[in-house]
């Protein structure tokens, strides 16, 4: 498929409205073309600076309406964006002029307490995951925001505050299902068309629509010990170095992350968020000393429902302000980064600009390599840029000034994490993203997709595909 139509494209439009009015028919969802009442509500997405218009969008209620689209995507040749809890600064869930496959009425979850697992559907965001595993007192690691899609943010691997317990989103994964670019619905797991299993699990959306994931849960809360601490920008030296010893040699149960941020009173500081997600006596012990150092200008830490502190970072990144992001993962935070880092936030012009330099892990550090597809086991952190604003006459001014600070960091890299990954990502970004992983993965894509059907993400391509 190296020329994917747009709808608008079409030849025989009197025969296409028929086509499309037989589509509709065969899926129990809404088929929405833009003079649709809901059509302009439902294309928006997270990221207010995407702004796509697709000729067609189908709101999938189950497995069956998704391989319909699939179907009809694939045999009319259209351009294909998949939305699942769309929190994405690229936009990949929509597209311009092709077929939108809308995920997002697909919420249902079962969570089975005695055997400790859910059952999720990929419309979902980890605040409603959250809820379903905590009220069994359960909890599967999800990320720092809860607004945050379930489907996108495992399938790119799955970074939070309980990796460093129990590992990636990804590596949480028991099994799912998928519908691949011929209309199959193909059920994934360890012995269970494994090669798709393993591209899954870090690989994206390269290889199909998801429409179910299965997930293992882990005992954590309803109470656990987390929030952060926060000092003036002016001892951010002494704070990243103090930051460094103190997440390496916390116990597993602890997982951080340093922020440079600012305050809502427009003063820049910079900040230390962990979360200790075991025994809360013990979880006081452990983080007594981050209480204690500076002292911080303020301390937020103490007892907290996890679900409350899973959703603390919402406010921070609010649906329809405008975002661009980028990703360096690091092995470690060495000066040079730390005073490249201090330098360029004090030169930030928006207050919704943020850094990050948020820990893996250790137990997403301790998979095997080549268990999964998430290509950089070895990083210890994933330092981000994540620049934020209004304004949209300041759209290039920001996107220009967060890749130049990125391009800075690059140098301390080991690669870029594929959740991140913008939509002007080129073949070497992309290629970084996987590392090592990027050619079997292409292998694979070739087995599930071999015309590219699913190609607007950080996208692999086939082999032998062209364009």
């Amino acid at each position: 498929m190296s020329n994917p139509r747009l709808v608008s494209d079409v030849e025989d439009q009197g025969g296409w409205e028929t086509t499309v009015r037989e589509f509709g028919a065969r899926l129990k969802g809404d088929l929405l073309q833009p003079d649709s009442n809901a059509y302009d509500d439902v294309r928006r997405v997270w990221n207010g600076m995407i702004d796509r218009r697709p000729g067609l969008i189908a709101r999938c209620l189950d497995a069956s309406d998704v391989r319909t689209a699939v179907e009809f995507a694939r045999t009319h040749k259209l351009l294909v964006a998949v939305r699942g809890g769309d929190h994405h600064a690229a936009g990949t869930a929509v597209c311009d002029g092709g077929l939108m496959i809308d995920l997002s009425p697909m919420v249902a979850i079962s969570v089975d307490a005695s055997e400790r697992t859910a059952r999720v559907e990929p419309g979902v965001r980890w605040a409603a995951l959250d809820a379903a595993t905590q009220a069994h007192g359960l909890a599967t690691p999800g990320g720092t925001v809860s607004d945050t899609g379930v489907a996108g943010l495992t399938l790119g691997g799955g970074i939070g505050w309980l990796s460093a317990r129990y590992g990636l989103a990804c590596d949480n994964l028991v099994a799912a299902d998928v519908v691949t670019a011929d209309g199959r619905l193909r059920r994934a797991s360890p012995t269970e068309h494994p090669d798709l299993f393993w591209a899954i699990r870090g690989g994206g959306g390269n290889f199909g629509v998801v429409t179910a994931f299965e997930f293992r849960l882990h005992p954590v809360g309803p109470t656990v010990v987390a929030g952060m601490v926060v000092h003036p920008l002016d001892r951010a030296g002494e704070v990243v170095r103090f930051y460094r010893d103190f997440a390496t040699a916390v116990p597993e149960e602890v997982n951080t992350a340093l922020a440079f941020l600012t305050a809502p009173d427009g003063v820049k500081v910079v900040a230390i968020a962990a979360c200790h997600c075991g025994d809360v006596e013990a979880g006081e012990r452990v983080l007594e000393p981050l209480k204690a150092f500076g002292p911080p200008v303020l301390d937020q830490i103490g007892r907290v429902p996890y679900v409350q502190f899973q959703a603390a970072l919402d406010g921070a990144f609010p649906r329809g302000r405008r975002y661009y992001w980028k990703s360096a993962l690091v092995p470690a935070i060495p000066d040079p980064l730390a005073n490249l880092a201090v330098e360029q936030f004090s030169t930030v012009s928006s207050p919704f600009t943020f850094f990050l330099f948020q820990k893996l892990g250790n137990a997403a550090n301790r998979v095997a390599p080549e268990a999964t597809a998430f290509a950089h086991r070895g990083a210890q952190w994933d330092a981000l840029v994540l620049s934020g604003w209004e304004d949209p006459a300041k759209d290039a001014a920001q996107i220009a000034w967060s890749r130049d600070v990125w391009e800075s960091w690059r140098p301390f890299s080991v690669g870029v994490y594929s959740n991140a990954v913008g939509s002007e990502a080129d073949s070497e970004e992309i290629r970084a993203a996987y590392g090592a992983r990027y050619e079997r993965l292409a292998v694979i894509k070739a087995t599930y997709d071999p015309t590219n059907l699913f190609r607007v993400n950080a996208n692999v391509r086939p082999p032998a595909h062209v364009g």
